[in-house]
Parts: C-alpha cells; structure tokens; sequence
C-alpha cells in the first residue's frame, strides 16, 4: 500500500527522482531486460494492459527512495500513459499494482541479488524475482548458483523453483536462458518460453524464418512448373512419335486410322 502519512497529496513522477544515478557495469544489465522486452513487444502486441520497464525507478512510498530494478513486468496496467511515457513506476498512479515480475542481473561489483534485493522484493509483494548470475558456478558466493533462478512468492515468503525455462501461469509465459546468437553475439541468453517450453523467437529470427519460408514456398513452385513442363515435353514427344508413325503407315500404304 501507499504511505501517504504526514503528505498532503500524492508526489507526481516530475517531483521524484527517476533514477538512482547508478550506471550499470556491465553491457548485459541493460541487453538482457531489452531483449525480453522487445519480445514482449512482439507476441504481446495486441495486448493493451502490461507494461515492461528497464532500468526504471519504481516507488510503492513517496516518503522512501526508489527501487530501480534491471527490468521489471507489471501487468494489468496501461501499456501507454501518453505520448512521453513513464518517468517512473508510481504505484499509486498504477492502482497500486504490485510489478508480476523483476528481473535482475548480477554485477561484477555484487549487489546482494539473494538477499537484500531478494528481501524488498519479498516485502514489496512481487510474485516472481529472477535473478541472471553469469558468474554462476565460480569460486565464492556465486559457487553454489545456477545461471538463472526463478523465485515465487509463497505465503509471502520467496520459494526456488527448479527447472530451465520455468512456466509462470499468473503470467502466462515462461523464462529461462540458453545459448543463442543475439546481435551478433554468441553467449547465454534470457528468454520467454512458451507453456511447452519453446522459446518465442526474436524479431530477427521470426524475420529469417519468413524468409526462409518464402523461399521453400519458392523452390516448391519451381519444382512444380518444372514437373508440369517435363510431364508438357513428355506429351508433345508422344505426339510426335505419333504423328511421324502416322506418316510412315501413310507411306506404305496403310491407313493409320484402320488401326486399332
């Protein structure tokens, strides 16, 4: 719930900070929660009410700082505000609707994803929390880690779930990473999966695999006109065999039509 104690009106985005100033430090804290976004874009088009922000301030009480979460899903809010967008996720202009998911990505300079962060998450009532550890499996604190781990809330308490990807029937989608090539870059990715587990494509690959449809579709008619002019060649040669047996009874005298 909001905190409105000692205020006399609800703060705007224009009056509260919009980030904690923080720069990210490594290229897959900002690639990783845009990509997930830019699939969402895709398979979820048509849908109105889902919001995804990356990198953005998110405020449950004006007289607190910002939680500034890697990428985060709230659904059941307006996919648009208008022609500037957000400037921040304030929950009391989003009828206090608690994001469905945040996603972080752990930093070289390590951020207390499994505690700290996993803590106000907990208590802020978000019913998934992913974190994305590429350090996973490494000496010290990330030893024990695995790459990707989907947390829910269950009686208010943050439970493992097991599984790559892992399905989410609140929201109906699944998340999970795997080795893809994405902007040209070979290495493990964060993706959104189907209920059956398949991964939906990114606009690239949807766009390549057009492609190559097209062109099958292509080489197909192709083998088609040439099996119907090979089939036309074949029924013309008949025809001249014919006609030049024709001729031939004709010349000794035989009536090709008394033929039977």
């Amino acid at each position: 719930m909001v905190n409105t104690s000692n205020q006399h009106r609800l703060l705007t985005a224009e009056e509260l900070p919009h980030s904690d100033d923080t720069p990210v430090d490594n290229e897959l804290q900002n690639f990783i929660p845009n990509l997930l976004l830019n699939i969402l874009l895709d398979i979820w088009s048509a849908r109105p009410d889902w919001f995804f922000g990356v990198d953005m301030a998110v405020y449950h009480d004006q007289e607190k700082p910002a939680i500034v979460p890697d990428g985060f899903l709230a659904v059941g809010v307006p996919r648009y505000t208008g022609d500037g967008g957000r400037l921040s996720y304030l929950f009391w202009q989003e009828n206090n609707v608690v994001p469905s998911l945040v996603i972080e990505v752990v930093s070289h300079k390590y951020n207390g994803e499994y505690e700290d962060k996993l803590e106000s998450y907990q208590q802020l009532g978000v019913l998934y929390y992913v974190v994305y550890n590429l350090f996973a499996g490494r000496r010290g604190r990330h030893k024990n880690r695995q790459p990707i781990e989907v947390y829910k809330l269950v009686n208010n308490k943050y439970e493992l779930l097991t599984g790559n990807p892992v399905w989410m029937p609140e929201i109906e989608l699944g998340i999970g990473c795997e080795s893809h090539n994405y902007a040209d870059w070979e290495r493990e990715w964060v993706f959104w999966y189907d209920e059956n587990g398949h991964r939906f494509l990114t606009e690239r690959e949807k766009i390549a695999t057009a492609e190559a449809a097209m062109l099958l579709l292509s080489q197909e008619k192709e083998q088609e006109r040439q099996a119907k002019e090979q089939e036309r060649q074949a029924k013309e040669q008949e025809r001249q065999a014919k006609e030049k047996l024709a001729e031939y009874l004709r010349s000794i005298g035989i009536n090709p039509d008394d033929i039977t």
